[in-house]
């Protein structure tokens, strides 16, 4: 029978870690680190985000500051927002939430934001610092895949990991983390020729492709684990259905380990955005 890899559990440990670390950095600096989420437009799914990512940061003693801007910001208002964040000593950590509004250049607005403050990991400076397997702020969902990995299986050392999907948020710092944790690892696109046979292969498999239950039973390895970053909006049985990119049903019965979806990565994400909200604050200070 396989176990469930809880991450409502454990992203509760981190978030008590963090509690913990956050009164203590308030003790020695006599300030909260400090995180500053900015969120464009009306998105329903991006408020639900930035909610519950100031509730989180709110119980774990961080200071979370919201700025709620309408949809036609324009670039040089954001851009000015930036660089005041990036100046205020009481901002530790800065995120724009994502999907910006299609008139605003994604690439040229996170390439502003300071690197010591970028706790989502997506500036230029922190994605080469990861892949030349430097010290840096790591993009939260791939950190909180590989806790996970590390709390179920100990040492990753040897291990065949397989990776479905290659975006910059997950598929590739996802790559960058496992090889620094010394896996073999297998990268899987969209234009590779044999995508099963070399998912058949992997002691470890992280789906993170965007498909809605695309990996099978025909995708895994007896005995390996799983770790599932898809949410997807399905229709079944007339019913709105949260899933993953694998059947779980399917899977579940063949491998070591698994993420549900929900209650898998997602509340991982969120907390490690807490981390490295902390980890900022420090090197900051």
């Amino acid at each position: 029978m396989s176990t469930r890899i809880d991450g409502k559990v454990i992203s509760s440990q981190v978030l008590e870690e963090v509690k913990k670390d956050a009164a203590e950095f308030y003790q020695q600096f006599g300030i909260k680190p400090g995180l500053a989420v900015v969120l464009v437009g009306e998105d329903p799914a991006s408020q639900v985000y930035v909610r519950n990512k100031t509730a989180r940061a709110t119980e774990s003693g961080l200071n979370s500051i919201e700025y709620r801007l309408p949809e036609d910001t324009s670039e040089q208002t954001l851009n000015l927002l930036i660089e005041k964040l990036n100046n205020a000593p009481d901002v530790h950590g800065i995120l724009v939430q994502l999907p910006l509004p299609d008139h605003l250049d994604e690439e040229k607005l996170i390439a502003a934001i300071a690197p010591e403050k970028d706790v989502d990991g997506f500036h230029p400076v922190n994605v080469g610092a990861l892949s030349l397997g430097k010290k840096s702020l790591v993009p939260c969902t791939p950190q909180g895949c590989m806790i996970m990995l590390e709390k179920t299986l100990g040492d990753l050392s040897g291990k065949h990991a397989v990776v479905v999907g290659r975006s910059n948020i997950v598929g590739k710092p996802m790559a960058s983390l496992l090889l620094k944790a010394n896996c073999t690892v297998t990268v899987i696109h969209s234009r590779t020729t044999n995508p099963k046979q070399l998912s058949q292969q992997a002691d470890i498999l992280v789906a993170a492709v965007g498909s809605p239950e695309m990996i099978g039973k025909d995708w895994v390895k007896p005995g390996c684990t799983v770790i599932d970053v898809g949410i997807n909006v399905i229709e079944r049985e007339g019913k709105r259905k949260l899933v993953g990119d694998v059947n779980y049903a399917e899977v579940e019965p063949l491998v070591n380990a698994i993420t549900p979806v929900p209650g898998g990565v997602g509340p991982m994400t969120i907390a490690c955005l807490m981390r490295n909200t902390l980890i900022a604050a420090r090197q900051q200070h």
